[in-house]
C-alpha cells in the first residue's frame, strides 16, 4: 500500500499513456475496417480474400511487429507511433470480418426499400446499413478494445512506457506488488473501455432500447 501511495502520480501517467496507445489504434482500425468490411459484403467474390488476408495479420507476433514497425515507418524503436501502427493492424484484422458479417444481418427488405427511394450506395451504407449493423459491430469493437489493452503491455519489452512498464520493472526487482498493481490497472482500464463502448452504442442506437424483448 505504501508503494502504491508513493507512486500514484506515476501510475496515473502510465495509465493515461496506456489508454492512448490502446484507444487510438482502435479508432484508426475501425475507420479502416469499415470500408474494407463494406467492400467484402458488397462484392461476394472479395469476401474470402479480404477477410482471410485481414485475419492472417493477427497471426503476426506482437513483439516482432513492434520491432518491424520502425523499419516500415522510419521511426525510432521507442517511438509510440510504432505501437499505434501495430495495434491498428491488429484492430483491422479483428474487425474486418465483424463488419462484413454485421452488414449481412441488415434485413434485405430494408436495403431494397432504401434503394427504391433512390438513396445512393454510399449514403445507404452510412445512413441505413451501418446504423442497423452498429450493435453487432460494437461487439467486435469491445473484443478489439480488450485485446489492445492486453497487447499494449508487451511494448514495455522494447521500452515504450505504459502500464506494462510496471510488469517489467517489478519482474526485474522481484517486486510482486508492482506487478499486481499493473495487472489490476490493465483490468480496470479494459473494463472502463468496455463500458464506454456499451454506453456509446446505446446512445447511437436508441431504437435498440425500445424494441420489444430487447435487453435492458
Amino acid at each position: 500500500m505504501r508503494w502504491f501511495l508513493d507512486h500514484t502520480d506515476q501510475i496515473w501517467q502510465l495509465t493515461g499513456q496506456h489508454a492512448v496507445l490502446a484507444v487510438l489504434p482502435l479508432l484508426i482500425g475501425l475507420v479502416i475496417a469499415l470500408p474494407l468490411g463494406g467492400l467484402a459484403r458488397a462484392r461476394r467474390s472479395l469476401y474470402s480474400p479480404v477477410v482471410v488476408t485481414a485475419g492472417l495479420l493477427y497471426t503476426i507476433p506482437s513483439l516482432a511487429l513492434f520491432i518491424l514497425m520502425p523499419l516500415v515507418l522510419g521511426t525510432g524503436i521507442l517511438d509510440p507511433a510504432n505501437v499505434v501502427a501495430a495495434l491498428s493492424v491488429y484492430t483491422v484484422a479483428l474487425l474486418v470480418r465483424t463488419v462484413a458479417d454485421a452488414l449481412a444481418t441488415v434485413p434485405a427488405d430494408v436495403t431494397s426499400a432504401a434503394r427504391a427511394m433512390g438513396i445512393g450506395r454510399l449514403r445507404r451504407f452510412l445512413t441505413v446499413d451501418l446504423p442497423l449493423a452498429t450493435p453487432a459491430i460494437s461487439a467486435g469493437v469491445r473484443v478489439a478494445a480488450v485485446s489492445n489493452v492486453s497487447i499494449v503491455s508487451v511494448a514495455a519489452l522494447i521500452g515504450v512506457p505504459q502500464l506494462g512498464s510496471l510488469f517489467t520493472d517489478g519482474f526485474n526487482r522481484s517486486f510482486v506488488t508492482e506487478i499486481v498493481v499493473g495487472i489490476l490497472a490493465c483490468v480496470l482500464l479494459a473494463v472502463l473501455l468496455d463500458a464506454v463502448i456499451v454506453v456509446l452504442t446505446r446512445l447511437v442506437t436508441p431504437w435498440q432500447r425500445t424494441r420489444p424483448g430487447s435487453a435492458s
